[in-house]
């Protein structure tokens, strides 16, 4: 699989957030080397803020509207942002079998989560998770989303701290 092409299509999600005024978190699922579900962070403007609509929740939900034969097990998500740990655990429950993103989140990343140490519902979840693919790329867009002095979401946080510094 090609993880620099299908990234480059969650990066191209991102982009329609940060164009939208949003957070520039993208998010593709992939299935059988063909992106099935797409979606980008919502909720992060003054008007409608909440801490629900991330992309992967988002593109999860349009997940469950596909016909219900796909082998869960053989998706492959790709986000321009380590998962939080809702996102991870929502990712865990619904059988994707690989992780593939873009810029660690310093401040609420999930996918360093010992499963081990978790109950049999997720414990007994396997999931594959590869990092830094097309990392830069993505840090550029949100350096620019913290640039904007009419973006406050996040502004002042650890993440933005950790971004601007690079």
């Amino acid at each position: 699989m090609d993880y620099q092409h299908f990234m480059e299509k969650a990066l191209d999600q991102a982009k329609m957030a940060l164009s939208a005024g949003e957070f520039p978190v993208g998010c593709v699922m992939v299935y059988e080397d063909k992106i099935i579900v797409d979606g980008y962070r919502k909720g992060t403007t003054k008007e409608s803020v909440n801490e629900i609509d991330h992309a992967e929740m988002l593109t999860l939900r349009r997940l469950i509207d596909l016909e219900k034969n796909k082998d869960k097990n053989k998706i492959t998500l790709f986000c321009t942002l380590e998962p939080c740990l809702m996102c991870f655990g929502a990712i865990l429950l619904s059988g994707i079998g690989e992780i593939v993103y873009a810029y660690e989140d310093v401040m609420g990343g999930g996918t360093g989560c010992n499963l081990s140490k978790l109950n049999p519902l997720y414990k007994n979840r396997k999931v594959s998770i590869v990092s830094n693919i097309l990392r830069q790329e993505s840090l550029e867009l949100f350096k620019v989303y913290f640039a904007n002095q009419v973006n406050t979401y996040w502004k002042g946080s650890l993440l933005a701290k950790h971004i601007l510094n690079q």
